[in-house]
This record gives structure tokens, sequence and C-alpha cells, in this order.
């Protein structure tokens, strides 16, 4: 179809609050990645680092502070939404530190907008899917180069006090979002937490778009 005979999409804000490591952050990006049918999405993505404590080099899942019934009732709700919309996900064995996969997704979008989400999915994969440590900085420049991000880029996203600013940054607009957890979605005045609906997706994103 020529491109004068396209239909005009309106064009989306969202801000979202997420971390590679949540994996209701993964199922979230999926979901909302949808409404790129309906809207020109322009999506915010503010990184947050939620467990600074653990370490790179990764620990078992049964490290986190939750309760065994509570996490099970998760993973079980995680597992059942995942199927319901065909998103591949393997048995999380192991939580690790993401703040280099973080810098590095920073770092990746001075690199344009196709690198950036070509990165962005790759790490999402690695860890949900592959099950790599996305904490180990070998994997991080693995997945790097695969993307054909540039080794400047590489090198500035563990080296350039910008990127570590940058995420300091993010933890200031979600205070002021009012944003306690990942992931959140904030469409214009709104903000959705959670394990959110395409559904409620798409009512937000009409709201958001019929204020402006």
């Amino acid at each position: 179809m020529p491109e004068s005979n396209r239909r005009k999409l309106p064009e989306l804000q969202v801000t979202v609050y997420s971390d590679y490591i949540c994996p209701f952050c993964y199922v979230g990006h999926h979901r909302l990645q949808r409404l790129r049918d309906s809207y020109e999405l322009k999506i915010n993505w503010c990184f947050l680092e939620i467990h600074p404590e653990t370490s790179a080099e990764g620990e078992p899942i049964d490290s986190l502070d939750y309760p065994s019934q509570q996490w099970q009732q998760m993973m079980d709700n995680l597992k059942r939404v995942a199927r319901e919309e065909d998103i591949p996900l393997s048995e999380l064995s192991f939580i690790t530190n993401s703040r280099d996969a973080l810098l590095l997704s920073e770092a990746c979008k001075q690199e344009g907008r196709e690198i950036f989400y070509d990165v962005h999915e790759k790490l999402f994969t690695a860890y949900f899917v592959e099950g790599r440590n996305i904490g180990n900085r070998d994997v991080l420049i693995d997945i790097a180069k695969t993307c054909k991000v540039s080794e400047e880029t590489i090198e500035s996203a563990w080296s350039d006090e910008k990127h570590q600013q940058r995420l300091a940054a993010n933890f200031d607009s979600a205070r002021q979002h009012d944003v306690q957890s990942v992931p959140s979605f904030v469409f214009g005045e709104k903000v959705l937490t959670g394990v959110v609906s395409e559904e409620a997706f798409r009512k937000a994103a009409v709201q958001s778009t019929i204020t402006k």
C-alpha cells in the first residue's frame, strides 16, 4: 500500500517502569506492544533495579524473601497468563542482579530505536526463555554484539556516569508518579500496576488520547 494511503495512527505516549528480571514486566511488555495495531506507540522505558542486593553470579529463586505459598501462587498466575497470551516462558530457577543489564539498555537508547528494541527483547528472552544469566557481563556483551551494538556503546554502558545518573533519575520519576512497584504503566495521569490485561491497556489508551 502506498505510504500516502496508509491510515495515520494516533500517537500514544506511555511511560513504563520495568526491570528485566521481573516476570510480570516481561508479560506486560508483550501485552503493551499489541497496542501498536491501533496507535503509534511512544514508550519511555524507565528502568528500575528491583533486587540490588542480589549477586551478579545468580542466586536460587528461594533466596527471595517470599513465603513459599505466595510465590507459588504468583508463578501459577504467571504461567497461566503466559499460556493464554502464547508468550514463551521457561521455569524460573535463579534470580540475578540486573543493574548491568539496565545500564546496557540505557546506553543502547543512543543507538536508535531498532537496536534498542532488539537488545530490549533479547534481554527478556535470554532470562525468561533461555535461562541465561543477564547479570553476567560476558552474556550481556554477547547479546549486545548479536544486536550489532557498537563497541563504543557497549564500553560506555558501564563506564559512562550518565547512564548511572539516568537510573537514579528513573527512581525520582517513579516517586513523582507514586510508583511503588514494577511493572507500572503511566498513561497521562493514569497509572496501571502489576499484571495488566490488554483490555485495561486499551481503555487507558482511549482515555489518554481523549484527554490530550
